[in-house]
């Protein structure tokens, strides 16, 4: 049997003011997978739409087992044996999850019905096949954002794609999970699927792939066997430039003020009896499994999540809130971890996004001061380096790092009165090198005396951030450790708790 090959030809794509993809041409094969790597906005995903036909290319074409695919939608690609798994879930919430993992192809009876018993027994067939507990009629919308994206790739596993495409497929899942999902991948590999492996996480490119593309600013500018290269070459090829050891070269605030926020026996629907303090200029992390509470303190703090019992105080005074608007009137700032659905206004531009928390003060009589908006946003661009042509570019359009920079810069204005600065998974999908911009932007914040709360669920850069780590399982605190004591094994220790 012939080896299967997915070809890219002179791939190139314009989107006004920027060229995503130029001249972009490389084979993936059969029975390997391919990680495509670059920094956000290098034309990762571009490349995957166009491959999928939701984006047309402007020039050149793709070539699946020898044959050009002429697809203008994207059912044609599935037609034709691709499937692509995004970072946004293309699930129907409402529906099951045998609908959802059937969708398009769900069996009928003899009389044109749907045949529920059939659906049922293929899906929990695949089901088991991942080793999952979910029972196939529960609604997606009920499951975690870990389970929904397992419902995704259930769905392109029953497919039984030539190509399948995994877009930082491993974000939301646990480390059990990934474990699950590679096991999967190298099935599909030794069944001579074509895979294509997204990913910024490094250390999985090198346990999973065999191949490696580099993508920058649009540009192919290398080819690597995964097993013949290293981290540091990878970093390189990707940066444009040696950046070092990340966490080495941060310039950190070891001069923390008094006590800024003290939370007393924090009880919601979800944590119980969480306690702790943050000094001025503190970088405090949260560590924990998927579901440990770290998100519900943050959001009981901004006053998302009703607080039952228990006592914050901000300054010396009490400070239970109740919604957003007091917390950020009173000087807390939330950057939540899924930033496109709760942190952005994906379909408006760069500009109000930066400016959306301070209108009232951007008003001149009954209307908005334009000037007055366009320079805090041309601030906000040239103090975070935010890739975009202008001001008004929509934040649908920027690549994920972008994106985050601009809540950054929505907090951190010379308007706001920022006193803490609460990031929940900041750096999730963002290349290594704009990983490093935040690391030292966030010690940047701390030497100005704000506190910051630092949620992450990648070990090594909580422990390297932060100046002590709070461990939590099951809405608990079960320890905290200062950074130089931290370690992977110590954190996880507490993590996993019995």
């Amino acid at each position: 049997m012939d080896t299967e090959k997915l070809e890219f030809r002179g791939i190139t794509k314009t989107f006004p003011g920027v060229k995503a993809l130029s001249d972009v041409s490389f084979t993936a094969e059969g029975g390997r997978v391919l990680a495509l790597l670059g920094e956000n906005g290098a034309g990762k995903s571009t490349l995957l739409k166009i491959m999928s036909a939701d984006l047309c290319a402007g020039e050149g074409s793709v070539i699946l087992s020898g044959q050009e695919l002429n697809c203008s939608v994207p059912n044609d690609a599935i037609k034709a044996g691709i499937s692509v798994i995004y970072q946004e879930r293309q699930l129907i919430p409402a529906m099951s999850v045998m609908e959802n993992i059937f969708l398009g192809a769900l069996p009928k009876t003899k009389s044109g019905l749907l045949d529920k018993a059939t659906l049922k027994r293929e899906s929990q067939e695949i089901i088991d096949k991942f080793g999952l507990q979910i029972d196939p009629t529960t609604p997606v919308g009920y499951l975690s954002v870990a389970y929904q994206q397992m419902v995704e790739i259930m769905k392109a596993y029953r497919r039984d794609s030539k190509v399948i495409a995994f877009d930082e497929p491993t974000a939301p899942l646990t480390d059990a999970e990934i474990v699950i999902l590679f096991k999967l991948i190298r099935q599909l590999r030794e069944k001579g699927k074509i895979i294509i492996y997204v990913s910024h996480r490094l250390k999985e490119v090198f346990d999973i792939t065999d191949d490696i593309v580099i993508l920058k600013d649009g540009k192919l500018v290398n080819k690597l066997v995964t097993a013949k290269t290293d981290e540091q070459e990878l970093i390189t090829a990707m940066v444009g430039r040696d950046i070092g050891d990340t966490y080495a070269s941060l310039s950190r605030n070891d001069n923390h003020g008094d006590v800024l926020l003290e939370v007393e026996n924090l009880v919601t629907s979800s944590v119980y009896g969480v306690s702790f303090k943050l000094h001025r200029g503190e970088i405090i992390g949260f560590a924990g499994l998927v579901g440990a509470g770290r998100t519900e303190v943050a959001r009981a703090i901004f006053g998302a999540d009703k607080i039952i019992s228990g006592q914050i105080t901000l300054d010396g005074k009490k400070a239970n809130f109740k919604s957003p608007q007091q917390a950020i009137a009173a000087g807390i700032a939330l950057c939540p971890e899924d930033r496109k659905e709760q942190g952005l206004v994906l379909l408006r531009s760069i500009k109000d996004n930066v400016c959306i928390s301070v209108m009232n003060k951007l008003k001149k009589g009954p209307f908005l001061d334009n000037k007055s908006r366009e320079d805090l946003a041309q601030s906000a661009i040239a103090q975070y380096s935010i890739k975009t042509p202008t001001s008004d570019k929509l934040v649908v359009e920027l690549s994920g790092g972008n994106q985050q920079k601009v809540i950054l810069g929505r907090w951190t204005s010379d308007m706001m009165d920022t006193k803490i600065l609460i990031l929940d998974e900041p750096t999730k999908g963002i290349d290594v090198g704009t990983k490093a911009e935040i690391y030292q932007l966030v010690c940047d914040f701390a030497k100005k005396g704000i506190g910051v709360i630092f949620i992450s669920s990648e070990l090594t850069e909580v422990i390297n951030i932060s100046d002590s780590i709070i461990v939590m399982q099951n809405g608990r605190i079960t320890g905290q450790i200062p950074r130089e004591d931290a370690t992977e094994e110590s954190i996880l220790a507490l993590a996993m708790l019995n």
